[in-house]
């Protein structure tokens, strides 16, 4: 990024002026004088590094000719709808169909185009059936990956710890493509304020092209980088102030009815404090023990957002087996929405789930939903599922039968209407909703490894219980794996050289419990009340974790994957790849002791 930035750079594209991507300035309040009269002011550099999805299913798509004469697509990706549209430009005709097979996770690697394309075209050339799948090794090297981020934040604070203004420049990589590099930039500087209740805050942010691979979508979409910076930030000015990291979070918290930094006026389905007060009681546990504890916050959107328009579809349709059947063009990668679906027809009519059948997404039935991203389907597609059930009621309140219904198509729609980023009002509706989450990571004083991680989740209301800890559970896997050692390398030819087994990823046996903590949060009076869940539980991890480490050993840690931990990978080569990443951050490195002189690091014990 540094080069690709310089004055007189050679530029990726031909012709461009320069090698910016996409460049957002937010700002609300003064920072600079907010900042200028806190008690305490702290600035510091972090950065993240490139990561890869490793989603289970690799890239693959079938195509074939089918009865009608069209190009019939099978697609593992997140959004049929975008598939069908890329197919179509690319054949250049409009007879195109696409359904989506079971996807095998995506986690946003599967947002961009890959096979499709390829296999629509050799299908329609050689009118035979044909299927394209990458390799994972051809996976690894093609697809999108995770921005890195360097990121320069200051934060100030009046002398009980109230955040009073935060300033904060931060560069993104987005590689030879743009991908989602602009959207991803955009959420990463609308939501590095954190879940606060102050409203001085000024951002920078830039996205630079460079001759690195394509970074694109990736769960958490910007946030989980911003979020590390932020909310390792707020750790140390709690330890700046002399109160304990939680205690910091519950003084500064939003509350319903409260003011977001970029001035949203928050609903009462708002429930950080009750996340922070779900995991008080272990946090304080281990704190007054003098056991090593890490804490983390985060909010995340449930919707697209910033006034660009997002529409939930779904048809309900009884079908000739006389059952309601399901269609949305939304894709279910594995987040369990055709579950969600069922679950609100239930509750929404008199219709069981025997009678109930959800099917896959598809183009030529099913209305476009959307992508599935933005932790919007279960609220944006479910919302419009609950508007189609209340039609279906008004036949069912007149007496009419499955069987009378038959053949009826009851639509429901819903746009989750929102404000433009920097619109001229006084308190803008940057998102229709938003989750709020608390995680502590427990650290065992002997070993050095995490002994639990306790994760606090506001969901609104939660749908699907069992499904809300699933995702709370592989998210913060996910994180442990982005916290502690998962680093997709690049040589010095801009070529990635990793392979699968070589990435860091968590083995089942490494992982240590994890406590699920479902909150719910009356207050959202759409979809049930639920808010999608998917994104946010990767985001407070790795600040949590690294805040533990620090309780450790009194070491502070700037970039991830943190260094110096019984996790650490490729320990003899550190010298080589890890010394540039965290020159600049070791500039900034100090070790600080514990406010709390009585108490010791885990290590100094030992010693």
């Amino acid at each position: 990024m540094k080069e690709a930035a310089a004055a007189g750079a050679p530029t990726v594209f031909e012709g461009a002026e320069n090698n910016i991507c996409s460049h957002e300035q937010i700002s609300r309040g003064n920072a600079a004088e907010a900042i200028a009269r806190s008690k305490y002011v702290l600035s510091h550099h972090f950065e993240t590094p490139w990561t890869e999805h490793a989603f289970l299913e690799p890239k693959c798509a079938t195509a074939f000719i089918d009865e009608d004469g069209d190009v019939f697509v099978y697609s593992t990706d997140q959004s049929a709808y975008q598939t069908l549209h890329e197919c179509r430009m690319g054949l250049g005709t409009d007879q195109v169909k696409v359904q989506n097979a079971l996807v095998g996770g995506g986690f946003g690697g599967k947002e961009d185009m890959t096979v499709q394309p390829f296999a629509a075209l050799a299908a329609y050339l050689l009118r035979k059936p044909v299927k394209v799948k990458l390799s994972r090794a051809e996976s690894l090297l093609v697809h999108p990956k995770r921005h890195p981020f360097v990121m320069d934040i200051t934060m100030g604070c009046d002398e009980n710890g109230i955040i009073q203004g935060v300033k904060a420049v931060v560069s993104s990589d987005t590689g030879g493509y743009m991908s989602l590099g602009g959207p991803v930039l955009q959420r990463a500087c609308t939501h590095a304020a954190g879940p606060y209740a102050y409203e001085n805050f000024e951002i920078e942010g830039t996205a630079y092209y460079t001759n690195n691979p394509p970074a694109g979508a990736f769960r958490g979409f910007g946030v989980t980088q911003t979020c590390f910076a932020t909310e390792s930030l707020l750790n140390m000015m709690a330890d700046q102030v002399g109160i304990t990291p939680w205690e910091i979070r519950y003084r500064n918290a939003i509350r319903p009815g409260g003011v977001l930094p970029n001035g949203q006026i928050v609903d009462d389905s708002t429930g950080l404090v009750e996340t922070l007060e779900a995991v008080k009681e272990d946090y304080d546990r281990a704190w007054n023990a003098g056991i090593p504890v890490g804490i983390g916050c985060a909010m995340k959107n449930a919707g697209v957002g910033v006034g660009i328009p997002d529409t939930g579809r779904v048809k309900l349709i009884v079908e000739e087996d006389e059952k309601l059947h399901i269609f949305t063009g939304a894709s279910c990668i594995g987040q369990g929405l055709g579950t969600v679906l069922v679950q609100m027809i239930v509750e929404n009519t008199d219709i069981g789930e025997e009678d109930i059948v959800y099917e896959r997404s598809n183009t030529w039935i099913a209305p476009d939903s959307g992508t599935t991203s933005g932790s919007r389907q279960t609220l944006v597609t479910g919302e419009a599922c609950r508007r189609a059930c209340e039609k279906v009621m008004e036949d069912r309140n007149r007496g009419l039968s499955l069987r009378e219904m038959k053949g009826t198509v009851y639509y429901g729609e819903y746009l989750a209407k929102t404000d433009p980023l920097g619109a001229d009002v006084p308190n803008p509706v940057s998102h229709v909703a938003y989750g709020y989450a608390t995680q502590i990571c427990i650290l065992d004083p002997k070993s050095g490894k995490i002994d639990e991680i306790v994760a606090a989740h506001d969901v609104g209301k939660a749908v699907n219980p069992l499904s809300c800890e699933g995702q709370i559970e592989g998210g913060v896997v996910m994180s442990m794996g982005y916290a502690l050692r998962e680093k997709y390398e690049i040589d010095e030819n801009c070529k990635p050289v990793e392979k699968y087994g070589a990435l860091g990823l968590f083995r089942s046996h490494e992982v240590p419990r994890i406590k699920a903590i479902v909150v719910e949060q009356p207050g959202l009076n759409v979809a049930c009340g639920a808010i999608g869940i998917g994104e946010i539980t990767s985001i407070p991890t790795a600040p949590a974790i690294t805040d533990a480490y620090f309780r450790y050993d009194g070491e502070r840690r700037f970039g991830l994957p943190i260094r110096n931990t019984p996790y650490e990978r490729h320990a003899s080569d550190r010298q080589q790849t890890s010394d540039n990443r965290y020159a600049s951050c070791e500039q900034n490195t100090s070790c600080e002791k514990h406010p709390h002189d009585d108490r010791q690091t885990s290590r100094e014990r030992k010693v």
